[in-house]
């Protein structure tokens, strides 16, 4: 038999291994990053255009590379971080792999122009899948320059099934601060498509964090620090008032490398018990420092994943720690059951002297004179007689007759089904809606019942009228007494403004908006003004990752998160009248039976199906 095993070309391996290692733009953005960290650099330069597809740049004042060096960066395995096996479990660098610049040619146009402090001249290599294009001497600063252009030129099923310009984005947006807010000590600055995104000095931790996510960020964070032998806990939670109900601003950094890790998330969570309400999660910015031995990052080429040698350890230092800076700076309110607290005095009124009371008599009181009553202050009144008071009420009688109720006529809705009686049975009977368990809303109809899930029923009422207003453009705002201004960070402000039209649509009024803040001046009838945050920030978070170029799908998605997020929850009460609205309103949609989510509203039980019950 032929011999059928081969060694794969080094093109082909390095093209294999590009799809652990660059899933997206956002990976090459990360690896580059990492590597300007290693080389030492105070100052690091990201520029990106199209989402990265059509350009990422990274340009560091690190210490450079030789002409040896720079042509060898590029072979698989090729690393200065580690040199023997024993060099994994003491990691200080953020790569250590030696695939990721190999991985990144292979797939994309690579420019690089690098140089040491020690040479004249520096070096500029090209390489197009692979193979290098051109070498030559070059005349550039001290550092390194990274130009990856086409990304996926060679692979176009990966290039097609990329996210839309403004998704990747975001990702790579993402990983631009996970990288900015585990190094404040480096400045950092931020290009997309030729705009200044981020220009960020270097600073300390909580300088960083706000010059991030703005200004109104300061307020929210409450220092946390812990030190042990086993670990080194710093950074900041967010009060409990500022949880949100998506997962936005959570970072876990072990050693200065953000990680991803359920488990101590769930430590996070458990220390804010009680504080925060269900649904809504905490903001966090933790710091941990271990020994390099007791952590095991080399689980996934993308280094997000990490082992502990002790995690319960951990879990119980983090939630101690975090709730002892909530306590310690009097963010949870502290109880002392034996304490009087009538005794307690308040701060003001600790150095205030305290005045001689003064006793004032009424000389002229007598308690047997009825008509006169003199008072202290030498003033007197007489009760005098209410005669008269009969003709107030002249000319009011009126006939009874005239406000019979029966007399009066109320204006009944139209009912658009056809499942429901007809007029003639409705005649005889008295449609009734009943709620059960505060879930579902029972009503009848002519072959039984119909059991609908309120929620869900909600939501797709809401669906097609926000639907319906973005369409024509013709919705209800109600305008507020006092405008609402609102803070946001620069990404937040920039997907506000990408889905302003289709929020004017809806209902929306917005005034100025700023470079941190939003003014809203109406808002849609069914919204509550003091949910208008909630809702602002419920949008942002679906549209961050799921936002598209097509304007079908912005209106989509915005009419999805409205009905979702106004629509009457599970536990709510309803009375009679909007219970029998809700019904109405339901089946006079376009698709009744489904929620925008493809969930069924409501399910209907026959008379024959309650028969079989009792055979």
């Amino acid at each position: 038999m032929a011999d059928i095993i081969r060694l794969l070309p080094d093109h082909v391996a390095n093209q294999i291994a590009a799809g652990e290692v660059v899933q997206r733009p956002a990976s090459v953005v990360k690896e580059l990053l990492e590597n300007a960290i290693d080389a030492g650099s105070t100052e690091i330069k990201l520029i990106v255009k199209d989402g990265g597809k059509t350009l990422i740049q990274v340009v560091d004042n690190g210490k450079g590379m030789s002409v040896t060096d720079a042509r060898l960066s590029f072979e698989r395995h090729a690393t200065s971080k580690i040199e023997k096996a024993e060099d994994l479990f003491n990691l200080n660098t953020k790569g250590f792999r030696g695939e990721a610049l190999a991985s990144i040619a292979a797939i994309a146009h690579v420019e690089m122009m690098t140089k040491t402090e020690a040479d004249e001249v520096g070096t500029h290599i090209k390489i197009e899948g692979s193979k290098i294009s051109s070498q030559e001497v070059a005349v550039v600063p001290k550092g390194t320059s990274m130009l990856v252009k086409n990304l996926f030129f060679n692979i176009p099923a990966r290039r097609n099934f990329l996210k839309s310009d403004q998704v990747e984005y975001r990702h790579i947006t993402d990983e631009f601060h996970r990288v900015a807010l585990a190094h404040p000590q480096i400045a950092f600055h931020f290009y997309n498509n030729g705009g200044e995104v981020f220009i960020l000095p270097s600073n300390d931790f909580r300088k960083r964090i706000v010059n991030i996510f703005g200004r109104k960020a300061n307020e929210k964070l409450v220092p946390v620090r812990e030190d042990t032998q086993v670990v080194r806990i710093s950074g900041f939670v967010q009060k409990p008032e500022f949880a949100k109900k998506s997962r936005g601003e959570q970072f876990f950094f072990a050693n200065n490398r953000f990680i991803k890790s359920p488990y101590l998330h769930h430590a996070v969570l458990g220390a804010f018990e009680g504080l925060i309400r269900p649904g809504t999660h905490p903001g966090y910015f933790l710091s941990l420092e271990v020994d390099p031995s007791t952590i095991d990052i080399n689980i996934h080429p993308t280094k997000t994943e990490v082992k502990f040698d002790d995690e319960h350890t951990l879990y119980a230092y983090i939630k101690s720690a975090v709730k002892h800076s909530l306590g310690q700076f009097n963010v949870v309110p502290a109880l002392d059951f034996e304490q009087d607290q009538n005794l307690d005095t308040p701060y003001a009124h600790q150095n205030k002297q305290v005045p001689t009371p003064k006793v004032s008599v009424n000389a002229g009181f007598n308690p047997f004179k009825d008509e006169t009553h003199t008072v202290s202050n030498g003033g007197s009144y007489t009760k005098t007689s209410a005669k008269g008071w009969e003709n107030l009420y002249e000319g009011l009688n009126v006939n009874k007759q005239e406000f019979r109720p029966s007399t009066i006529a109320f204006e009944s809705e139209e009912i658009n089904s056809t499942i429901f009686d007809s007029e003639k049975d409705q005649g005889n009977r008295v449609t009734t809606t009943f709620q059960l368990r505060k879930k579902y809303i029972i009503t009848t109809i002519k072959s039984g019942m119909v059991v609908i899930n309120q929620s869900r029923a909600h939501q797709r009422v809401l669906y097609e009228n926000f639907l319906k207003n973005i369409t024509i453009k013709e919705a209800v705002s109600q305008q507020l007494l006092f405008p609402l201004s609102l803070s946001f960070s620069k990404i937040e402000l920039d997907i506000l403004k990408e889905i302003k039209d289709n929020l004017c649509a809806v209902g929306f009024v917005f005034g100025e908006i700023g470079a941190e803040t939003v003014e809203v001046r109406g808002v849609p009838v069914v919204v509550v003004e003091s949910e208008v945050q909630m809702v602002m920030e419920q949008l942002i978070s679906d549209f961050q990752m799921e936002i598209s170029a097509d304007s079908f799908s912005q209106s989509d998605m915005l009419a999805k998160t409205l009905s979702k997020t106004l629509s009457v929850k599970t536990g709510e009460f309803l009375d009679d009248r909007s219970q029998m609205a809700l019904v109405n309103d339901l089946f006079a949609c376009k698709e009744a039976t489904l929620s925008p989510f493809n969930k069924r509203t409501y399910v209907i039980i026959t008379e024959n199906d309650i028969d079989r019950k009792f055979i």
